[in-house]
Formats: structure tokens, sequence, C-alpha cells
């Protein structure tokens, strides 16, 4: 979820904020804001047992409640890990009690490809100035490098959250860095943005490093165009090294390792992929349809890209262009901002794009060879084949909802986002009969070093609410209020998950810290504590009237993917499965947004009539 007032002013901010001018200004705030919070014991079990309500038989939740107020007794497991958790908090070390723990477990000790299970991509409006793919990325590159410099000189202003600063730290790990592959864990590993001033851009397969400075002076967007012709021209079709990063991470490090002693000269064509500022990959592709389009940008045909990089820029054939984001150390509300600010100021042209001159000096752009064996050759075949597989059989639809957005949704008077996941859990309803477990990410980054909490979107009262729905001795009207009742749940437990106050975080911080051999608590044993959290469907919602997609894939084999976007005047939804009927859950979509309308239009008062 995105957050509130991204770039609110931050005057008449409380006096717990203070600005360190000697950090900069984008970082001004990043020690005065409070350190993510460790709800009590009884709170969590409160809100957790709340969560189970609506999911489970009465013998099964009363089963939980025992095992839970077993783990919060008075001197019980639960208070020791509890203290031990409180103390973590308050060393020192860590300005963020969860951030390592969160980082290793969520992403960087995960071992499933990174496309298509924790990329995401973004697609771009269309710029009719610029149909010719080498303008489009000249001045999307332009637009990037204006941001860069910002980010890089700290002079960006911080983003705030209900006129409150939030924190800035992941803006560190933007450009010029990359995810490297190790067992058991990958790590994060960044360039000086001073001794590396390139972007790496790739042309069927093959990549070139193309400097974005020279002698202390940015390529201006005519000098970029010109590079990106050049590579337009020379590129050749070669093998495949990038979808190498789309394997299995155990089995790409064992790939890197065989790709860096293949040939002495690999190591530093790695070193000039990681060390990048950003990358631009330059299909050979026309996608036309949204669903061609999130296709391309969520995975493409895996060769021509560096998934191991956080942010690639595409642009295809008939300059339709778009982003994908490594997932890893950033989350999507940067990229988000980054994205906005690029096409706000191409399409406002608030940038010089116009300067036509281009310098004799600047230098081609370089090749970045790859000396491949049959070894490496053996590799990229494997990874080859297993994309194939993967990609495959995954299902993706995009919802393309005209009939409203959030301007219709806000006289209901409903908080878009809490509509909008209503009817997501209408749709679900219609399609399977019942209600699942569903998460939707909540921004905790008015902590320090925060990233996410999860709110839990299924409630008794969203559950009441579809079930009603196929009740025909239940009137609209009643139907309405039970409508009205699940928003009002959703938005409470999202404030709460906001304030760092969800359950899962702190119950997954409190098993972390069981000792070697010590006994599993009964909480984490019951089968309600694994089912709760095994997220049917995976939702998140980041809005831009300058996106016509925005996508990932679903995180469990039998659940779905659903990414979504609320503009003014329509909702979209990135619809992805695993075979499980695509389509169909598209329809569903579409449906229960037309019968919430239906079911609220007669609520609305009547305008009055002038006299």
């Amino acid at each position: 979820m995105a957050p509130a007032n991204i770039r609110s002013s931050s005057s008449a901010l409380p006096g717990g904020y203070k600005e360190d001018s000697a950090k900069g200004p984008m970082l001004r705030f990043e020690e005065s804001l409070p350190k993510l919070p460790v709800p009590t014991l009884e709170e969590t079990a409160a809100r957790y047992l709340k969560t189970l309500h609506p999911l489970l038989s009465e013998s099964e939740l009363k089963e939980s409640t025992k095992a839970v107020q077993e783990f919060i007794k008075p001197g019980g497991v639960g208070s020791k890990l509890q203290e031990k958790l409180l103390a973590r908090r308050e060393d020192p070390k860590h300005k963020n009690w969860i951030y390592e723990w969160w980082n290793d477990a969520a992403y960087l000790s995960y071992r499933d490809p990174v496309v298509p299970y924790v990329s995401y991509f973004y697609s771009y409006r269309d710029d009719r100035r610029r149909r010719d793919p080498a303008l489009r990325a000249a001045a999307i590159s332009t637009s990037v490098l204006e941001f860069k410099k910002q980010v890089d000189e700290g002079t960006l202003e911080p983003e705030y959250m209900k006129g409150l600063p939030i924190s800035m730290d992941s803006y560190k790990y933007m450009f010029n860095c990359s995810r490297l592959p190790a067992k058991p864990a990958d790590y994060p590993i960044n360039y000086p943005p001073a001794e590396n001033k390139h972007i790496l851009v790739v042309r069927k397969n093959q990549f070139f490093k193309v400097l974005h400075e020279i002698d202390g002076r940015q390529l201006n967007t005519s000098e970029l165009a010109a590079q990106f012709n050049k590579i337009y021209e020379k590129a050749e079709k070669v093998p495949a090294v990038g979808i190498l990063t789309s394997e299995n991470r155990d089995i790409w490090t064992d790939a890197r390792h065989i790709l860096i002693k293949a040939h002495s000269s690999n190591a530093q064509s790695l070193k000039t992929i990681e060390s990048a500022s950003f990358v631009v990959c330059l299909d050979d592709a026309s996608p036309v349809t949204l669903e061609e389009r999130s296709h391309q940008y969520w995975h493409g045909d895996g060769a021509n890209r560096w998934f191991d990089k956080p942010l690639q820029f595409i642009v295809n054939d008939n300059g339709t262009a778009g982003f994908m984001g490594e997932h890893s150390m950033m989350d999507g509300t940067p990229t988000h901002r980054l994205s906005d600010y690029v096409n706000e100021v191409i399409f406002g042209n608030k940038l010089d794009f116009s300067d036509p001159s281009i310098r004799s000096s600047l230098p081609d752009p370089t090749i970045v060879k790859f000396h491949i064996t049959k070894e490496v050759q053996a590799e990229i075949e494997r990874a080859t084949k297993d994309f194939n597989e993967v990609i495959g059989a995954h299902e993706l639809r995009v919802q393309a909802y005209q009939g409203y957005g959030k301007g219709l949704i806000k006289k209901f008077k409903c908080s878009p986002d809490a509509y909008v996941q209503m009817v997501i859990q209408l749709a679900y309803f219609k399609m399977y009969g019942k209600n699942r477990p569903t998460y939707e990410s909540a921004a905790t980054r008015r902590f320090q070093k925060g990233r996410t909490e999860t709110c839990r979107s299924v409630s008794a009262e969203s559950v009441a609410f579809c079930n009603a729905t196929a009740d025909p001795d239940v009137t609209p009207e009643a139907t309405a209020k039970l409508f009205h009742a699940a928003c009002k749940a959703h938005v409470s437990y999202i404030n709460a998950a906001l304030d760092g106050k969800g359950v899962d975080r702190h119950l997954f911080g409190l098993k972390k810290l069981l000792g070697p051999g010590e006994e599993l608590p009964a909480i984490y044993k019951d089968p309600a504590f694994s089912y709760s959290s095994t997220w049917r469907i995976s939702s998140s919602q980041l809005s831009s009237e300058w996106f016509n997609g925005y996508g990932w894939s679903q995180v469990v084999d039998d659940g779905w993917g659903l990414a979504y976007m609320i503009n003014e005047n329509s909702i979209q939804w990135n619809v992805v499965s695993k075979g499980l009927g695509s389509e169909r859950m598209s329809f569903y979509l579409n449906e229960a947004a037309g019968d919430v309308r239906d079911l609220l239009l007669p609520t609305l008062e009547a305008p009055k009539a002038k006299l």
C-alpha cells in the first residue's frame, strides 16, 4: 500500500522529529524517526484471535484460543520471548528489531527465482511524442539521471505519511547496486556512484556499457539517443548470460562460479554489470495489449535482462515502456516515486530534452563481453528451460475496470483501498464460495529502517458481507451496512499495521528468539497459525495516473497475486495464478465491482433541487 500524502509539507512537525542538516535534506529526519514498536503480548493475542474467528470452526477456534492463552500467561514462554524482543528493540545495534531478520527470511535466504516470485513491474503510459524507442529510452534515462543526482547528493525531499516524515534509508539501494547470489543467503552490494558513471544497456542479450557522464558533464538527451541508436545498429544476438539470473538462487550461485572460472575477464564483466547506475533493456518486442505489456515488463523472454539489478527500464521496438524492480532491499514505494517523477517530467516537459548538441568526443558504447565455455552454455540452456517452465505455468490477466474509480468511491464515504479489498473478497467468494487468508502490504516506513507489515484482510465483518450477498433474505440496505462495517474493520487493521501493530511481524520476531533445542510453543504448532498466514491472496496497491499496469506473482501455488491501482475513474487489477483460472477471477472482479457499485448507488444522497 502506498504511503498517503507522499510529498506533503514538513511544516508543523511534532517536537519529536528533529532535523539533522549535516545529513543533507533527504536523510535529515532519519535519526529522529521512532523505532519500530513491539506490541504487548495481550494486544497481539487479541488481534490474532480476532483474525482467526472468520477462518475457523468453533472447535478449531477453541483449540487456538487455548494455545494463545497458554503462550501469553504471566511467566510463560511468551513473556520470556517478549522480554528478549523488547531488549533487542532497545539495543543500539538495532535501529529496527526486525530489519535484518526480515530481509534475510523474506528475500535474501529465499531460494526460488526472483522472477517471477520476487520481482515486480510497472507498465508506463504511452509517450506519443516518442514512438521511436531510442528517443523514449533517452528521455527516460535523462529523467532517471536527474532523480539519481538528487539521491546521490542527498537533496531529495523526504517522503511523508499523514504529514510525518518516513524512512529514506532504502534509497541507498536504488542506484549502483546489485543483489549477489550466494549460499545460504544472497547479499546486496553497493558501488560508489562517483566511480561508476555508466548505464548498462541490453539488446539481443548483448550487454553494453554506456557512460552517462563525460568530463564532468552528463550526457544530454540527444547524446543518449545517439548512444542507444548505435546499440540498435551494433547489437548482435549472443548467448543469453542474463537468463542465469532467472534461476533458483543456489543454481545461479554455482553458475556464477562456473562463469567466473571460464575466463579471467568474466569477473570484470560481472562487475561492470553489477556496478552500473541502472539498466535499460531494449527489447526486441512490440507488445500492444495490457496483458502483452505486463508479460513483457514482468519477465520478458528471460534473456534480455539482469534480474539481480534493482532498476530495469524496458523499452520495446514500438516505443512502449515500463519498469521492473528487484525487491530484496527496497519495497515498491521508492520506485513508485521514481517512476512517477520520470513520467511527470517527461509528459510535463519539465526537463530540457531538446538540446540538439552532440559532442564529437563521446566514446561509443562498449560491449561487455563474456567468454562462453561448454559448461557455461550448459548452464544457459538449463536456465532457459527452467525459465520457460516456470513462466509457462503462470496465467496472467489484466482487469481494467472502467466503470468508476476513487471519485465515486469517495462519494460512497469509503476508504478507496478498503473498498477495493472488499471487492477482492467478494470476487474470491463468488469463485470459491468461501473466504481464505488474504495479505495486503502496509508500509511501516514511518519507523527507522521500516519496510512492511501484514494487513489481514479477512474479518468477521468481511465474511458477513460476502455471505449476505448470496442470501436472498438479506435486504440490499442491510447488505450495504455490512459492506460499510467491513470497510471500517479493514481501515482499523490497516491503521494498526501502519503503526507497527499487526500480528505477523510480532509473532515472527518472538519465534526467532527461541533458543536452540527449545520446544516450539503450541501457538506455532497450531494448524491455524500456518493456515492463517498461508496467503491464498497476496495483494497490494500502488496507484498512478502514469501507469497502465502494475503487478507480480502469487506467493503460494494455490493462491493469487492481485496487484491493483485505484485511479480517479478506473480500477485495475493484475491477476496472476498458477493455472487456477485467471480469466475467471478477472471476470469475478469485474462483476464484484459492478455489484458493489449497484449496492451503494441507492445510498447516495439525492442532490438538492435548486430553488
